[in-house]
């Protein structure tokens, strides 16, 4: 077989040679006289990135074009395939007229055409069509498929125009459209109508939300999404914007519904972050809601609590600095948001000194924080305002058999202002000592270590000066962290003192492959008790609870950690567990928390939950998910939800059913339904294409 590869350009004229090389290969090239030129057998031609495939290629000088005898294969190099019978196109493999043909985009949607007129300026006719993005199998109707009488596609702008529309399901016609536009598969952002969802729930009843989106320049869009229903109205507004140095998300609801008669509802959800000069970083929280019930009725968030937040902070090497102010607003039963109070203002500025390789580390901490309320409270919940400065040196070093020995001794000093009051000084002094011996052994006959760690701390600490109410220290959390260190209790109104020592024994198995399993057991010794702190913590009295956390890593398969404190009864006062596995088709995610109610009636009830999150894949096409969170203590499910998809190459389903059960004055039950359907293939930039499935003989 002979192979000629030749120039188109030998043929063509002069002001094609600045414009490109074309090129030919050919199993046989006829040439007769200077006016025509026939190439036969599997045919190739190229030009600019274009590639043309065919049995036959005619080249007529004369009219400068080709004449292409199928079947043609033609790529471009915006992704573009055209399959023909016969074709008429110019030199230059750009424009012209394709019959018997098909446009396949992103290798995802193709459009059947009797027949298809390209031009010059990336605008692509074609006549009596079907377009589809599901596996055509003979005679046999695609499971959708859009006919027209006429689409237009505009490369450049990443547009489908469709003339007299018919959507068809299995062949069967179920929507007739005059006029229609589509974004093509290479798009990412256009403007358009997204996936409609349809929806029903006891509070807002049968309804149907019709997003729309509207791209406002290369950095900003909104998201318009009109819900109707039955019984509610609701617009929705999503607008999000890119600066050069940062990024603004916002969400705003306005809703007219039948579960209040006090007007209009609305709930404004929004954050941001922005880098400012000198490495500064600024952010902001944005909650607000017209009622308590606004969040649960659309289902938009559980909080129960808001914080609107104003956060700038900078992050170095040596150090950081942060001021910060937030407004709470209460959405809980029985709690108004004066008591909580709404609003807190924090200033915090803290450096990091190293003086040399053996001088230990000194840790400078100047801080501030404020609490304001709006109206008239009870006495032990008024405006106050506290200013600190502290000072901790740390040193850690080895002595003989590989003991680790730390050193650390810490000063602060605060005032507190209550109401206008007079500032009261306060004093606090403590110094602690941390020996650590960790033992490792090899295994023998495996690449597993083991390593044994006792840890035996003792410290010291005093105060001088005022005892302000306890306000943010109510509840610490006991775990591994707070085992050893000198000041264990959250927040700045509650210090430790007196003589405390913490015990703890630590084993751990780490093998070459990063999976491994550590078990910690531990217990506080203390001189006095310390008071006014929640029973439920297990931290205050001469000896505390028992301490035992483990954590099992097995790869990125399984995750597992286990945390309770329990007494010298082996009565548990607080427990904790999460599991994560991802391994094959399962995800899942599990937690569970138990603490006990504060002793005597107090404020703190008891927290018995238990949470699950959870999605198996079922194959290529079809998944699970479901969700659920118990309470234990009311011996009531809080929320619980179940969730199916399937997709093939051309359709995405997803089905889902929740139910909440929170109940309230303002709240009541309410199970709601949601179905979408998605047809791939329209402006599907980034998403996962499933493998079209082969067609049965």
């Amino acid at each position: 077989m002979i192979r000629l590869i030749t120039a188109l350009l030998c043929l063509a004229p002069a002001p094609a040679v600045a414009q490109g090389l074309a090129q030919l290969v050919a199993d046989e090239i006829t040439l007769s006289g200077e006016e025509r030129l026939v190439a036969r057998g599997q045919v190739e031609a190229f030009y600019e990135g274009t590639r043309l495939r065919a049995a036959q290629i005619s080249y007529d000088r004369a009219t400068d074009s080709l004449s292409v005898t199928g079947p043609i294969l033609i790529t471009t190099p915006e992704g573009e395939i055209f399959t023909a019978q016969a074709a008429e196109i110019d030199a230059e493999l750009g424009a012209g007229l394709l019959r018997g043909a098909r446009l396949v985009l992103d290798r995802q949607l193709q459009i059947a055409a009797a027949r298809i007129d390209r031009t010059e300026t990336g605008l692509t006719a074609l006549t009596r069509t079907a377009a589809t993005s599901c596996q055509v199998c003979g005679d046999k109707a695609p499971l959708w498929e859009i006919r027209a009488s006429r689409v237009v596609h505009d490369d450049e702008a990443g547009q489908l125009y469709f003339d007299d529309a018919s959507f068809h399901i299995r062949g069967v016609p179920v929507i007739w459209l005059p006029r229609l536009r589509l974004p093509d598969p290479s798009l990412e952002r256009a403007p358009g109508l997204l996936v409609p969802q349809l929806f029903s729930s006891d509070t807002l009843g049968f309804g149907l939300k019709l997003p729309y989106f509207v791209p406002l320049g290369a950095r900003r869009d909104l998201t318009v999404t009109p819900w109707i229903a039955t019984q509610a109205r609701n617009l929705e507004l999503g607008y999000r914007e890119a600066f050069r140095s940062g990024w603004v998300d916002l969400d705003f609801h306005l809703a007219d519904d039948e579960t209040t008669t006090e007007g209009l509802r609305y709930a404004l959800l929004g954050e941001g972050a922005f880098a400012l000069p000198r490495d500064i970083r600024l952010e902001f929280d944005l909650e607000a809601v017209s009622d308590r019930a606004v969040l649960l009725d659309y289902d938009l968030s559980d909080a129960d609590r808001l914080d609107s937040r104003l956060r700038a902070y900078r992050l170095g090497d040596t150090g950081y600095g942060l001021a910060q102010i937030t407004y709470y607003e209460s959405l809980r039963e029985g709690e108004t948001s004066p008591s909580l109070p709404p609003l807190v203002a924090r200033l915090e500025h803290e450096t990091v000194l190293r003086p040399g390789p053996s001088g230990g580390e000194l840790t400078l901490r100047v801080d501030a924080d404020a609490a304001w309320r709006d109206e008239a409270t009870p006495r032990d919940a008024r405006d106050e305002a506290r200013m600190g400065f502290s000072a901790d040196w740390h040193r850690g070093r080895v002595l003989g058999p590989g003991i680790l020995f730390d050193t650390e001794v810490q000063l602060r000093f605060d005032g507190y202002a209550v109401s206008g009051g007079d500032l009261s000084p306060r004093a606090w002094e403590a110094a602690g000592v941390t020996l650590r011996w960790p033992l490792m052994r090899h295994e023998s006959g495996s690449d597993a270590t083991q390593v044994i760690e006792p840890v035996a701390s003792l410290s010291y600490a005093a105060r001088q000066g005022t005892r302000p109410a306890n306000r943010d220290a109510r509840l610490p959390e006991f775990g591994p962290a707070s085992l050893h260190a000198l000041d264990r209790l959250p927040g700045e109104d509650l210090l430790e003192t007196g003589l405390s020592a913490g015990l703890g024994l630590r084993w751990s198995r780490t093998d070459s492959e990063g999976r491994g399993l550590s078990v910690l057991a531990g217990q506080l010794l203390r001189d006095d008790e310390l008071d006014d702190l929640s029973e439920g913590a297990g931290l205050g009295r001469t000896r505390s609870d028992w301490l035992v956390s483990a954590r099992a890593d097995l790869g990125e398969a399984l995750d597992l950690g286990v945390h309770a404190t329990f007494d010298s009864q082996f009565e548990v006062s607080g427990a904790e567990a999460r599991l994560d596995l991802d391994r094959g088709p399962v995800d899942l995610s599990a937690a569970y928390l138990w603490l006990q109610p504060e002793a005597g009636g107090g404020q703190l009830e008891e927290i018995s939950e238990v949470s699950l999150d959870s999605e198996v894949r079922l194959g290529p096409r079809w998944s699970l998910a479901a969700e659920a969170r118990y309470d234990i203590a009311a011996d009531a499910p809080v929320r619980a939800g179940i969730g199916a998809g399937w997709r093939n190459e051309c359709v995405t389903v997803d089905l889902s059913v929740s139910r909440r059960y929170t109940e309230t004055d303002d709240v009541d039950p309410s199970t709601s339904f949601g179905l979408s359907v998605n047809l791939n293939g329209f402006s599907a930039a980034g998403q996962s294409v499933t493998a079209a499935r082969a067609c049965e003989d």
